[in-house]
Parts: C-alpha cells; structure tokens; sequence
C-alpha cells in the first residue's frame, strides 16, 4: 500500500510542478499579465511559481510532507477564490471545483504521515 500513497503524492504533485516550470521558462509573460488582470501584483510571480516547483519537490520526495502539503492547500484554494469564481462560466466553475479537490487530496496528505517511500520516514525511523 505504500507505493499507492507515494504514486498519489507524486500524481497529485506533478500538475503543480510542470506548470510551474512551464510558467517559469515558457509562459512568464503572459502568467503576469494574467494575474494583474485580477489584481494580483507582479511582485508574487516568482514567489508563486518557486512555491509551484519546490513544494511539489518535496511532496513527491516525502520531505516535511505535511507542512508542505498543507500549504500547497492553502496555495490551491487561493487561486480557486481569486482566479475561478465566474460561475456563470461553466468552464471556471470546473476549474474551481477541480481545485477544491486538488486542496482535498494535500489535506487527506497532509493529515497522514507519509509512509515507507519518504524522507520523513527515514528520518523519524532514525530518530527511534
């Protein structure tokens, strides 16, 4: 069972990372002004797309699992309310629900311990 748990970490963990090199080294431009149309400073460009990478990282590599996957929560349902909330738009309505369901599968990681395939697991186990 533990490769299902690793194989869900990094399932739910690549879409935020090729998007995030794809906006990073493909996409900057129109990235940015994308979020300035909805008021969202250039300034977080970086700091938006390095969290997109790294966290994903870490998910998949089973380190601080929880916090990351927490904050990749946090991160998933922020662009939900601030980019997804046209409902009248059928397609913005799916996008929004797709990313509440994204932020429901890191909480359901970051509720449990990662298992044998993870730093975490090691580290804790050598800790013991």
């Amino acid at each position: 069972m533990y490769i299902i748990e690793f194989v869900g970490r990094v399932f739910l963990s690549t879409l935020f990372l090729v998007e995030g090199i794809k906006k990073l080294f493909f996409f900057q431009e129109e990235t940015k002004m994308y979020m300035e149309d909805y008021g969202v400073p250039e300034v977080l460009f970086f700091p938006s797309t390095f969290l997109e990478i790294i966290f994903p990282i870490l998910i998949i590599i089973g380190f601080k699992t929880r916090l990351c996957a927490s904050i990749m929560a946090i991160f998933t349902i922020t662009v939900a309310l601030i980019f997804h909330t046209n409902f009248d738009n059928q397609m913005q309505l799916i996008t929004f629900l797709k990313d509440i369901a994204i932020a429901g599968g890191f909480l359901v990681i970051a509720a449990n311990s990662s298992k044998s395939l993870s730093i975490d697991y090691f580290l804790n186990k050598k800790n013991d």
